[in-house]
């Protein structure tokens, strides 16, 4: 039986955010390279989209972190699954999330990262749900705020499915 989707941000929402916080980076770092950090997979679609609409030198890597599987709800167990290829030493970086939930995952992380002396990390994230926050985690740009509900598209998954839809949609029951 196939779930029921409910559009919560549509395509063109979503795509005007992307370019504000697009400009909004480039501003930010006028004058300076900048190092995107992909969190796959979710966050691939958003970070191809974002890199597009930011006007500095950028390079990207990518970086692959688990603590759901295929769940709905995270297991709070963070698994790193594919590290960097390259080094952070010296580097503006840019961490791109497609959602900060609980925030265990960035809060375990952003000081792994900053053992490797980039010059400063920020954190961009698609979406964010706060009412589910356990851990403090400083969003430096943000997309949107969401309510405590599971949401798809975009990047973001159900079981590996749905992450190809243009829009955020709700996952209804």
């Amino acid at each position: 039986m196939a779930d029921k989707i409910n559009v919560l941000l549509s395509e063109q929402e979503v795509n005007d955010r992307i370019a504000d916080l697009g400009a909004q980076i480039s501003k930010d770092y006028e004058g300076k390279e900048i190092h995107l950090i992909c969190i796959l997979k979710g966050g691939v679609f958003f970070a191809c989209e974002l890199a597009k609409r930011i006007t500095v030198p950028v390079s990207l890597d990518f970086m692959s972190v688990s603590s759901y599987g295929n769940s709905k709800e995270s297991s709070g167990i963070v698994k790193i699954v594919k590290d960097l290829d390259e080094a952070l030493e010296g580097k503006h970086v840019l961490i791109v999330e497609d959602i900060i939930d609980s925030g265990k995952t960035l809060n375990h992380l952003i000081p792994m990262l900053y053992a490797r002396k980039p010059i400063d990390i920020k954190l961009c994230s698609l979406l964010s749900k706060p009412s589910r926050r356990e851990v403090d985690v400083k969003i430096d740009y943000l997309g949107y705020e969401v309510p405590d509900v599971f949401v798809v598209g975009y990047g973001l998954d159900y079981a590996q499915k749905y992450r190809n839809l243009p829009f955020i949609g709700v996952v209804e029951e």
